[in-house]
Formats: structure tokens, C-alpha cells, sequence
């Protein structure tokens, strides 16, 4: 009689029990017969820290329940995958995904974008705009008695009145146009398990209200909580910008805070309740959050398909969450929040140990990072000062005093992950804050750690190319921005160009540019051009200024005034005006030449003609001016 052979191991990569259940046939591999959670996602279901409803799966998984995914479920057909699972002991959970959908849609132009990097194949049509309200409203048809939680960056940036660049109009709380329960903001975990456990023990959806990072809706009768701020009304709002204005200021300083207030505001025959934030997470717990057991895998149902956002990441480590920047024109800390919450050296090196072990790995960790990748470990020197303070960056307009600037455990995490013997090199691909290394500290030995930072950034974490933000040139269009003077980028381009030259390298420094932001005339983008040439950079990282919900950038391009101080701020609104000013980004090439020359030549700036052109420009040769000697390619 022949032996039987021994089943072949199950590939890692394609073992379904591994991974969350998305099919009815994967739940009942577990054997079970019913769920307590269904996530619905708009993006592809990736097992990955940097994916939110991983992350909120897993969480809830590791509380003992058991959760299904369904990763971006057709909403024209049928509904059979709003149906597929059936209904959950709990609550469904919805989020439109990693982006704003809007966002992932269309550019600033409000063109259509044709791919989605979310989505296996980068295949663009596989969520509807606005998934948050769309897969709500199905779940409520189709299960009214059931609770929906909204969650994901849509619904958290969208939690009060904001303004809709592609509508362009003032939009009330995401709560008011779709029909779920509640809607969590922020990173989500303290929360969904909080609520999780109180609808367990038997609490009805509608008697959760005091769930820190929740919005809902409450009848104008209900008693609001102590200290509740009282936002203008949505209607108030819609008739007069600068109500919309002084709202945000409200908003903006609250979720910044490390305590903050409550906000209510009148939406219709509701009101909209936004409970504070949660206090920072502690180690402990974000450890906890990245230690659970992910397989780092876009799922086997994708049979192989390359996921671009997937692509970006797989190797790379994030090491903190928060930002104390306080950039105008970025959404970070109203959803992270301001205060840094870093993971303990174990943990990353945890996780650094896992991508060395992944089958594609060749031996190089794309990025140690977080949102700004040299914020690790940092916090104010009296945290007390901290829990007082009302800023809305540590950085702007001054660095704060109280900010403790030591780069020294961020070094020692870079020793250590490069001391791990799979690891060739590891890079830092995130964004890094220069000012942040530059700026003094009062102890002689961080100085000196935090130049031996810039240097081991450049010599040992650049895979060729090294971007940084800059944004743009013009003082006091960065005054607007909330970014550091230009003239901290050109110190900075002196250390970089110096390590190169002592290191033997030749690396590239790449800054990244943004037009028609809020307070940028054509005029400063024609300096800003005249200023990089001069610095010899062809821009490539360039990108015009799209308003997202819940930034004061958005918030003056649509008021017209600062929220801070109600001043109005000039905008460049019409198709006319944005390419006036993006066309700067562009002096080299030669098609682009004679309409640069043009506005020039209104703006009666012939001395940026001669800058950019040569001093050989008359205006009766208009193409004069042509740089002489060998030719730049074209890009």
C-alpha cells in the first residue's frame, strides 16, 4: 500500500486564514456561523498597519470578535455584496478609504483621474464619490435596525461645515447628508473599541454620547456637555463666509488642543456634537496597534495584481503618528492630531525584523517615516506647557521654546535598524523637516547630534534623490503656509551639497512647490521661478493648490479672510489665474516661453525676463532671450 504523501505547505501569501474574512466561504472556513463587526472599505483590503480598516479590523479582532472586510463592494448592481455576509450582532463600520474620495477622483483642475492607487491594476471606477454617504445609506435600506459607524479620513475631515472644492459650496457635517449612527474622527482605535464594548454589554447606539473622537446627532433639546463650544449654525454659515471663518478657528484650536472642548452646530433640525479628541497615545499603546498580527499582504483574493499604495509601502516602517507642523495646507493634525505618539525602539525593530522576512525583500527598507519623518520621540520639555498651549504648529511663526528638538533617539533607531544583518540600507521616503533639525537647542551635545543627523540623513538615507517641502520662495506667501523662510532652505542645500562633496556622492536635492496658494500672486510665482533657476533646479515635485476639507488654506480660499485674524488674503480662483501662476513652474520649456514672457511683460517685471531669459530679450524679438550655449533637454 503506498504512503500518502504530506500536503504541500500552504504559501503564506495565499492562506486565507491568515487574513480577515471577505467572502461568505472564508467566514465559514472559521467555522463561524455568525459576525459582530463588517467593515466596508472603498479601498482594496490590504493586511497592513497603513491601511485604516486593517487597522480597525485587526483592533477589534484582538478584542475577541469576529470581523469580516468587504473591500469595495459594487454599489450598482444588485447590492448582492452589501448582502453577501448578512448582518452583523454589532455594528457595520464604513470608511471611503485612505483618501478623501473627491481627492482620489479628481485633480485640481476637477478633471478625472483615470487610476486609483488603491485599487488593484491602479483600475479607477471602483467606489462611487463620496462612498461614506453611499455605503451608509444602502446599509440603513438594507438593514434599518442595524447600527452604521462612519469612520476613515472622508468622514473625520468632513465631521463640521466644510467647504467642497469640487461642489464648490459649503457642505454641512458629513453626519447630516448620510444616515449613519455615528461618526468616529482621528485614528480610530480607542474609540471603535470602546464602542464596541458598550454595545456589547448592551447599550443602545443612540445612548453613546460621551465617546471621545465621535460625532452625532442630538435633538436641539438634549443637553450639550459642559464646556461645549457653539459653533455659528450651518445656515448662518452659508449666509455669511466670515461666520464659516471664525467657526474653523474654533475647530482648528480644539482638535490641536491636548484637551480640548466639545463643538456643537446647529445642521437643519439637528445638532452635530463633536466629543474632543482622545490624549495622545502613550507607547504602550501604539506599540499595541502596530504589533498586531498583519501579514503586511494585499489579500489572495487579488491573485497577484499589483496595488500602487501597496507598492509604495510594503517595505517601509512607520515609527509615529502626529505632526506639530502645522502646515496651512495639510489635514495631519486635525485627524492624527499635533502631539507625537512614537512606537518604542522594540517595536520597530519588531516590525523592520518582518519586512526582512517578506519573499520580495532585497534588502532595503524603503522608508523609516511618519508624517514628518524627524518628528520621532519629540514632545515639549514641560509637557505641562503643552497641555496649556493653543498653538497650532511648534514651528510656526518661531520654533516653540518649550519644543525638545533631540534627534538622538531617531539616530539610535536608524542604528539599529541598520544593523540588522538582512538590511543593506534604509532610506527615509518621507517628508523631513529641515527646520527642524536646524534649529538650536540649548544643549551643546544635541546641536551636534542633530548636525550629525543631517548628515547621516544625506550620506546614508538618500537613494539618489531627496525631497523636501520648501513650498514656495516668497516670505510672505509662507508666512501664509505656516512654513519657515526660504532662506533656511538655501542653509540647508549648503550642508547637503557639502556632505555630497565630503561624502563623494552625487545626490540630487528635490524640493517640492505649490501654486495659487492662498496669498500668492502670479508675480511671486515669477520669482519663485527666477529664484530655483538661479539655484539651477529644473522643478519637477510641483503641484497646484487643491482646498481639501479642514485646512485653514481651504478655509481663506473660501472665505476670503484668515480665520485668525478675519484680514482678507488675496486668491487666485479662476482656470485663468491657476495657470498664470502654475505655467512658472515651467520656464524651460520653450513652448511655454512666450506666455511667460506676456505676463511678464503686464506685470512690468522685464528684469525676471532677462533673469530667466538672458539680457539678449528686446520685445520686438520675442524669442530672444533664448538661454545661449548647449541646450537643456526637454523633459
Amino acid at each position: 500500500m503506498a504512503e500518502k504523501t504530506a500536503p504541500r505547505p500552504i504559501d503564506p501569501r495565499f492562506d486565507l486564514n491568515r487574513f480577515l474574512p471577505t467572502t461568505a466561504k472564508e467566514v465559514e472556513m472559521r467555522g463561524w456561523e455568525e459576525l459582530d463587526v463588517i467593515l466596508f472599505s472603498g479601498d482594496a483590503y490590504v493586511d497592513h498597519p497603513s491601511f485604516g480598516a486593517a487597522v480597525i479590523g485587526r483592533t477589534l479582532e484582538a478584542m475577541g470578535l469576529r470581523v469580516a472586510i468587504v473591500p469595495q463592494p459594487n454599489w450598482r448592481d444588485d447590492l448582492r455584496d452589501f448582502r453577501k455576509l448578512g448582518k452583523p450582532r454589532l455594528f457595520f463600520g464604513v470608511s471611503a478609504g485612505a483618501m478623501d474620495s473627491m481627492v482620489n477622483h479628481y485633480t485640481a483642475a476637477r478633471r478625472l483621474r483615470h487610476d486609483d492607487a488603491y485599487t488593484p491594476g491602479g483600475r479607477h471606477g471602483a467606489r462611487p464619490d463620496y462612498p461614506t454617504i453611499v455605503y451608509s445609506d444602502i446599509l440603513k435600506r438594507l438593514y434599518p435596525d442595524v447600527p452604521v459607524i462612519a469612520g476613515g479620513i472622508e468622514a473625520s475631515l468632513r465631521r463640521l461645515s466644510h467647504y467642497d472644492y469640487w461642489q464648490d459650496k459649503l457642505r454641512p457635517s458629513i453626519l447630516a447628508d448620510c444616515r449613519a449612527d455615528m461618526l468616529i474622527y482621528g485614528m480610530g482605535e480607542q474609540a471603535v473599541s470602546e464602542i464596541a464594548r458598550r454595545l456589547q454589554s448592551g447599550e443602545k447606539i443612540g445612548e453613546i454620547l460621551d465617546v471621545p473622537q465621535t460625532v452625532m446627532r442630538l435633538n436641539p433639546s438634549q443637553p450639550l456637555p459642559e464646556g461645549t463650544i457653539e459653533l455659528h449654525p450651518f445656515k448662518a454659515c452659508q449666509a455669511d463666509k466670515r461666520k464659516q471663518a471664525e467657526n474653523f478657528k474654533h475647530i482648528e484650536v480644539e482638535s490641536n488642543r491636548m484637551a480640548g472642548a466639545p463643538l456643537a452646530q446647529l445642521t437643519g433640525d439637528k445638532r452635530i456634537l463633536v466629543n474632543p479628541m482622545y490624549p495622545p497615545l502613550t507607547t504602550e499603546q501604539v506599540d499595541a496597534t502596530f504589533d498586531l498580527p498583519y501579514t503586511r499582504l494585499p489579500h489572495p483574493r487579488y491573485k497577484g495584481k499589483e496595488i500602487p499604495a501597496y507598492n509604495m509601502i510594503r517595505h517601509s516602517v512607520c515609527m509615529h503618528r502626529g505632526c506639530f507642523g502645522g502646515c496651512a495646507f495639510c489635514t495631519i493634525s486635525a485627524h492624527q492630531g499635533k502631539f507625537i505618539a512614537s512606537r518604542s525602539k522594540e517595536s520597530i525593530l519588531r516590525e523592520a525584523k518582518q519586512v526582512t522576512q517578506m519573499h520580495d525583500f532585497k534588502g532595503y527598507i524603503s522608508d523609516l517615516g511618519g508624517p514628518s519623518a524627524n518628528m520621532y520621540g519629540m514632545q515639549g520639555f514641560d509637557r505641562s506647557k503643552c497641555a496649556r498651549c493653543t498653538r497650532p504648529s511648534c514651528l510656526h511663526p518661531q520654533p516653540c521654546p518649550n519644543l525638545n528638538n533631540d534627534h538622538r533617539p531617531l539616530l539610535e533607531v536608524y542604528h539599529a535598524v541598520d544593523a540588522l544583518p538582512e538590511v543593506k540600507k534604509s532610506f527615509i521616503g518621507s517628508g523631513v523637516r529641515y527646520d527642524l533639525s536646524m534649529t538650536p537647542h540649548p544643549d551643546p551635545k544635541v546641536c551636534r547630534a542633530n548636525e550629525q543627523y543631517n548628515r547621516e540623513l544625506i550620506a546614508r538615507h538618500v537613494s539618489g534623490r531627496l525631497k523636501v517641502a520648501p513650498e514656495h520662495t516668497s516670505d510672505h506667501v509662507l508666512q501664509v503656509m505656516r512654513k519657515p523662510s526660504f532662506k533656511l532652505f538655501g542653509e540647508f542645500k549648503k550642508i547637503f551639497d557639502r556632505v555630497n562633496r565630503e561624502e563623494g556622492l552625487n545626490q540630487q536635492l528635490i524640493p517640492y512647490f505649490i501654486s495659487s496658494h492662498p496669498g500668492c500672486h502670479a508675480e511671486d510665482m515669477a520669482e519663485l521661478a527666477a529664484t530655483t533657476k538661479q539655484l539651477d533646479f529644473h522643478l519637477e515635485q510641483v503641484q497646484d493648490f487643491t482646498p481639501t476639507p479642514m485646512t485653514v488654506a481651504t478655509e481663506i480660499y473660501y472665505t476670503g479672510v484668515h480665520p485668525y485674524t478675519l484680514e482678507p488674503i488675496y486668491i487666485a480662483v479662476t482656470p485663468a489665474q491657476k495657470q498664470e501662476q502654475r505655467q512658472f513652474f515651467f520656464w524651460y520649456e520653450r513652448d511655454m516661453r512666450p506666455q511667460i514672457i506676456a505676463s511678464l511683460r503686464r506685470m512690468h517685471r522685464a528684469d525676471l525676463i532677462d533673469k530667466l531669459y538672458g539680457r539678449t530679450y528686446t520685445p520686438q524679438h520675442p524669442q530672444a532671450g533664448r538661454p545661449q550655449g548647449r541646450r537643456k533637454p526637454r523633459r
